[in-house]
């Protein structure tokens, strides 16, 4: 059944479990746009209700854009993010871009909510910034895009520290797969250092929609990229066509080192079918990938949540999805 709205496009979401509710909150943009392409200059915070997975009651939007305050640095639109739980209280960490700078600069925020209804966001300025250090920033002579977003936010499990998974683009060549997992630690959620990516660059030009996740005993970073993101010396290592799909790294450590066990992503087609799968642990304690449908066969914009689908360990570690 998968959760279509009728008046918006919904596409890359994340989670929250409280009981046996699981709360789902998307980025969403007016169908009446009419071009897809507008939307992530449109979206804003969507949030549903389900108890299977499949059939979703809509609820109030969480988070839109700060119109109120025109130079504020989430002004423009709010962007994916993740959900943690700590003392009582949940925190939505979030991608903000401005009405100045519009996409091409990108930061991560945060709200903060008692009941994972109403949210409030904590301050007026973003929470973990890009630094330079390591990572490439918005030149505004050739006008790229400074990524910084999608943040996956977990607590180690060992440490008790917490840390920040992040899209973003290494400095280091080739400049077509600069892609890389960045990475900041915080003990208190509120005051972050930013440190080295996680992961190397040299397949992607960006790692989407990180999440990480426990399974085996194994650690699976999952990511998602589009075929046109794709690094030329990836492509002429493989000779076949690139796909966009969902792919993972896999690692015994939660903070890496992070490895490509295949080249073969998780779900990934040359039409782009569909994008930012998560991994998610379904009512009967199985686990499922859940994402959202992009593209119909005839390439016609759908912007819809999926029904999950199986997913299984085989011996050697690999993930495997039934899709029939």
């Amino acid at each position: 059944m998968g959760l279509r709205l009728n008046d918006n496009w919904l596409w890359d979401f994340w989670l929250a479990q409280a009981g046996p509710d699981y709360h789902v909150y998307y980025l969403q943009a007016p169908r009446s746009l009419k071009n897809p392409a507008r939307r992530h200059t449109h979206a804003s915070i969507g949030h549903a209700v389900s108890q299977d997975l499949r059939k979703w009651d809509v609820l109030p939007d969480v988070l839109a854009p700060n119109r109120a305050v025109p130079d504020a640095w989430d002004s423009r639109a709010t962007w994916t993010g993740s959900i943690l739980r700590h003392q009582d209280l949940w925190y939505l960490f979030y991608t903000g871009v401005s009405l100045r700078e519009g996409p091409l600069v990108q930061r991560v925020g945060l709200a903060t909510s008692t009941d994972l209804l109403h949210w409030e966001r904590c301050g007026d300025t973003p929470l973990i910034e890009a630094d330079p250090r390591w990572y490439e920033l918005s030149d505004p002579d050739i006008g790229n895009n400074q990524a910084w977003r999608d943040p996956w936010v977990f607590r180690h499990p060992a440490s008790g520290d917490f840390h920040a998974l992040i899209t973003a683009r290494s400095k280091e060549d080739p400049v077509d797969a600069r892609g890389v997992i960045a990475h900041a630690r915080s003990d208190d959620l509120l005051h972050w250092e930013v440190l080295p990516p996680v992961t190397a660059p040299g397949e992607f030009d960006q790692l989407e929609v990180p999440q990480l996740v426990t399974l085996n005993g194994h650690y699976y970073l999952l990511f998602s990229t589009t075929a046109d993101a794709t690094g030329a010396l990836r492509q002429h290592r493989l000779g076949t066509p690139p796909v966009t799909g969902t792919h993972y790294l896999v690692a015994g450590n939660p903070l890496g080192p992070f490895r490509y066990t295949t080249d073969t992503f998780l779900m990934g087609d040359t039409l782009g079918s569909r994008y930012a799968g998560k991994l998610v642990r379904a009512p009967d304690g199985n686990w499922v990938f859940l994402a959202w449908c992009m593209h119909a066969p005839d390439g016609t914009f759908i912007g819809e949540l999926a029904d999950p689908l199986p997913i299984r360990v085989d011996k050697a570690g690999a993930l495997h999805i039934d899709s029939h």
